[in-house]
């Protein structure tokens, strides 16, 4: 019954969007890109990916800090020590002053 109403639902969305055409395909399109290049919203896009960036790289701060942090920890499981500030872990490899 599912597949059968999934199938219905489909022919009849088919039949109304052939219906319509692609002229208004093309409205709808042209409408879309207007709204897009409006300068109040080309405005908020900037604003959405200067904010991005500014968070992607805190982000991006605080991944390497925890990275090296959990770096630093198996390194002193496997070590053995119980010192952190004398472990230092840098491109993988671990050594101690």
């Amino acid at each position: 019954m599912k597949k059968l109403s999934i199938l219905v639902i489909g022919a009849v969305g088919y039949v109304l969007g052939s219906r319509a055409g692609r002229e208004r395909y093309e409205q709808i399109k042209r409408q879309a890109q207007k709204t897009w290049n409006r300068p109040v919203v080309q405005g908020a896009v900037d604003d959405v990916e200067q904010a991005v960036r500014a968070k992607a790289s805190d982000v991006g701060s605080r991944v390497a800090d925890a990275a090296s942090d959990a770096g630093s920890k198996v390194v002193n499981k496997v070590t053995g020590s119980t010192d952190d500030a004398e472990t230092i872990v840098t491109s993988g490899e671990s050594t101690h002053r």
